[in-house]
């Protein structure tokens, strides 16, 4: 692949004096892109979208422009430095978003200098930062029309038409194998009601539609070297309309619980009410009172969903034959689902303090 080619078509600043592979994403493949001009060094993030995930890369890009553009404008207003709270889009040489060439979708960020992300929760105090750059995301966006943002993986919090999909797959049981998951397919059958909880009060108007980031693990904020300080989030790739239960629950699924997601010896995964509360007292910080009474008090329900909706696509992904989730032993995906439903159980049994602790940070 000729890169050269690809980053000359990007307004950057100087001349390109070196390209090499960075960070450790899965999706999209990304570069350190660094300039020179008059003795000055730039730096650029560049990526190569995926368009198997991503088919529709204008409306990919629509979204990250607009919800960039204005979040730089609101940081500026309030007097921060856009430049390190905000990705910001570097345009082609004819003013657009990407690049589509015969080698692909591409895409150019500037580079957050003296900054750094982590991929696992190593301090309580990394995961509360978190949450309160989350938090941040969601009130600096809180007026934004989600209703104007595209969805780029639709129904992708569709959480009823995850159970539809499962209960399909279940009855065509493809390669045989119900018989194997039988306790798992029963924790699912017994929370159906549930499905839709959250759906339904959006439906209903008891839940507001917001902008959310719908993956948000701590590696997806930028730390301050100096001040430990989350400054900015990045990965927008899934900015969508929806909860922001969804992004609340997600990143209690990921970072509060006390095993890996595939771990197999169940004794060890619970919910870690520590970090819960650690996160739950960043994030209503940084949401700075714009959820709802509502929003707030359906927090460990969010917790719940997302993980049960996980699990539930980590079996419908089993019973299908591994189709979308790649494994890495036998059962992998049914190793997976038992993970997160074992999460799910220990939920239940800490649900009132779960709730009691939403409680006590409740602006």
């Amino acid at each position: 692949m000729d890169l050269g080619q690809c980053i000359g078509e990007f307004a950057l600043e100087g001349s390109v004096t070196g390209i090499k592979e960075y960070g450790s994403g899965h999706i999209n493949a990304t570069y350190l892109v660094e300039t020179e001009l008059k003795g000055i060094q730039k730096k650029y993030i560049f990526q190569r979208i995926n368009t198997d995930i991503f088919q529709n890369v204008d409306h990919l890009m629509e979204n990250i422009t607009n919800v960039t553009s204005y979040l730089g404008k609101r940081i500026a207003r309030r007097g921060g430095d856009a430049s390190r709270e905000t990705l910001t889009v570097i345009p082609t040489k004819d003013g657009g978003s990407y690049y589509r060439g015969s080698q692909g979708c591409f895409r150019m960020y500037q580079f957050i200098s003296d900054a750094s992300c982590f991929d696992a929760v190593d301090k309580p105090e990394d995961f509360y930062e978190s949450a309160v750059a989350f938090g941040n995301f969601q009130a600096d966006l809180s007026e934004f029309p989600a209703e104007t943002l595209h969805e780029t993986i639709p129904d992708f919090h569709n959480t009823g038409k995850r159970f539809e999909t499962f209960c399909k797959v279940r009855k065509e049981d493809p390669l045989g194998r119900a018989a194997l998951a039988g306790p798992e397919i029963a924790f699912v059958m017994e929370r159906e009601s549930q499905m839709r909880v959250l759906s339904d009060l959006l439906k209903n108007g008891e839940l507001p539609l917001r902008v959310t980031h719908n993956d948000t693990k701590l590696n997806n904020i930028m730390m301050d070297n100096k001040t430990g300080k989350g400054i900015c989030v990045i990965d927008l790739d899934t900015v969508m309309p929806g909860l922001s239960l969804y992004d609340f629950g997600d990143a209690i699924r990921f970072g509060a619980n006390t095993g890996a997601e595939d771990e197999t010896d169940l004794s060890k995964v619970s919910l870690d009410l520590g970090l819960f509360e650690c996160y739950t007292k960043g994030y209503l910080k940084g949401c700075q009172g714009s959820l709802t009474e509502t929003e707030c008090r359906m927090l460990p329900m969010g917790a719940k969903i997302m993980t049960l909706e996980c699990g539930m696509r980590f079996l419908t992904d089993y019973l299908a034959g591994d189709v979308y989730f790649k494994i890495h032993r036998k059962n992998h995906n049914l190793d997976r689902c038992r993970s997160q439903f074992a999460l799910v159980a220990d939920m239940e049994k800490n649900w009132p303090k779960m709730e009691a602790i939403v409680q006590k940070y409740m602006v």
